[in-house]
């Protein structure tokens, strides 16, 4: 009963900032390699950040220095705070989970207007 359940998507102007939540429940008993990926209409889902289980992020060069990724290990919850929004960052955002086969949310819609 492993569940990833993504939250904080919404409709934002250009220049704007959002903050999306990721919270894990079920059988997850390790901290683990967790991240975001995002797919927008016509392209392959692609890698937005990851976190590791000590905390160490890392991000797709196309968000650097506008993304951040982070965790709260209390509360089995994984954040994405998304500043400075462009247009192209429009896309559904996913969670994702390393733990075994891996796990995945159902989406959250993003969606910049210019």
């Amino acid at each position: 009963q492993v569940q990833l359940v993504e939250s904080g998507g919404g409709l934002v102007q250009a220049g704007g900032s959002l903050r999306l939540s990721c919270a894990a429940s079920g059988s997850i008993f390790a901290i683990i390699t967790m991240g975001w990926y995002r797919q927008a209409p016509g392209k392959q889902r692609e890698l937005v950040a990851l976190i590791t289980s000590g905390g160490r992020p890392s991000y797709a060069d196309s968000v650097k220095g506008r993304f951040t990724i982070s965790r709260d290990n209390g509360k089995n919850t994984v954040y994405l705070q998304m500043n400075s929004l462009k247009p192209e960052d429009t896309a559904v955002y996913y969670c994702y989970a390393d733990y075994r086969s891996g796990y995945w949310g159902q989406g959250t819609q993003v969606t910049v207007s210019s």
